[in-house]
């Protein structure tokens, strides 16, 4: 089967497969769309099985990313890469720098930012190759890591489904159970989660990012299996995707489902058996898009803090109309969120093709 067969080819513009025999570097980048402007997405590395897992990563990620950000209404396309984490050491700056020059090879088309496995400093190595690149510890503009403004973004999301889901307007007391509690974004979100007064069951492969959150929070931990099945209020996935799917659908006894992980819904058809269950499902690309809104600054070369909080609060207020609309027409959350994305990115299309006219 070729990439153009591909079930997750979305039409994407541009797929770049890159290697380098030096430094082990193995990597796939997608740009679905610039039709709102460059390509923006963070890079991920992962150990993937074998190439196909890497290319369906890639594609479903980097099409997320073009509804991400024009949901978001920033004006950047959509794009992401993955490298697939070489077995054995390697020499972690050299392979930096090696992706480096295959995101530079894209003349702009693509910019690249951090994502999970990959850190400010490795950023900083790919900036030795290429000016796409932000997300950077340094430098004017630097915006840093965007992990905490992704996990208040989650954050922020969380609470408007508990307040339509529960009849709750605080957190206190509520139930959530956080899957990839050790990450970045769900360190973050366990923090905000337990000011607010929520209780925590967490889990992941790290145990002492675990043991750290229990003594810092009253965390319970739990295992990576058990957390599907917990008697709480929220599940809020913030590993990797594919989390809901036929194997775990029928376990998950919460309310909600709201984190910040990608592509959760293994396929978009379930987000029907979400909604069949009676669980209020927050898209992902719509709760996690606080990351991308924070390095837009950086690409406009204006960081703007104030900006960022601003787009924040637009992010809960897109998340109530889409809940809203799901609410009246009986008709499940992500599709509606597809929906109202993929009109937009075709009329900004539209108003491309006439401008050029």
């Amino acid at each position: 089967m070729s990439v153009l067969e591909h079930p997750s080819f979305d039409n994407h513009e541009k797929i770049l497969f890159a290697t380098d025999e030096v430094t082990g570097l193995k990597a796939i980048i997608g740009v679905h769309s610039t039709v709102s402007g460059p390509a923006c997405g963070g890079c991920r590395m992962w150990s993937y099985p074998n190439s196909e897992a890497a290319l369906q990563d890639a594609l479903r990620l980097s099409q997320g990313m073009s509804y991400k950000n024009i949901m978001a209404d920033l004006p950047i396309g959509g794009g992401k890469s993955v490298i697939m984490k070489p077995e054995g050491p390697f020499d972690r700056k050299a392979l930096f720098e090696a992706f480096g020059r295959a995101v530079d090879s894209l003349n702009g088309h693509y910019i690249t930012a951090e994502d999970v496995g990959v850190s400010p400093d490795d950023m900083m190595a790919v900036r030795a190759s290429t000016e796409h690149v932000v997300g950077l510890p340094e430098g004017k503009a630097a915006s840093g890591d965007p992990s905490p403004v992704t996990a208040e973004g989650v954050f922020r999301g969380l609470k408007v489904c508990v307040e339509r889901g529960l009849g709750k307007s605080d957190l206190a007391g509520v139930k959530v159970a956080i899957q990839g509690a050790s990450g970045h974004v769900g360190t973050y979100l366990a923090g905000h989660l337990a000011r607010a007064g929520a209780e925590l069951f967490i889990t992941d492969i790290n145990q002492d990012g675990l043991e750290r959150l229990k003594a810092e929070h009253g965390a319970t931990i739990v295992g990576l299996d058990d957390i599907y099945s917990l008697d709480v209020d929220v599940f809020a996935p913030c590993a990797l995707g594919s989390v809901i799917n036929p194997d775990t659908i029928d376990r998950i006894k919460a309310k909600i489902i709201a984190g910040a992980a990608n592509n959760q819904l293994a396929t978009r058809e379930m987000g029907a058996e979400v909604l069949k269950r009676g669980i209020i499902y927050a898209p992902d690309y719509v709760l996690n898009a606080g990351g991308i809104i924070n390095v837009m600054g950086e690409i406009a070369g204006d960081f703007n803090p104030e900006w960022v909080k601003g787009k924040l609060v637009g992010l809960e207020q897109t998340l109530a109309e889409i809940l809203d609309q799901s609410d009246r027409e009986g008709r499940p959350s992500n599709l509606i969120a597809d929906e109202i994305a993929r009109q937009r990115i075709e009329e900004k299309r539209a108003a491309k093709l006439a401008k050029v006219a």
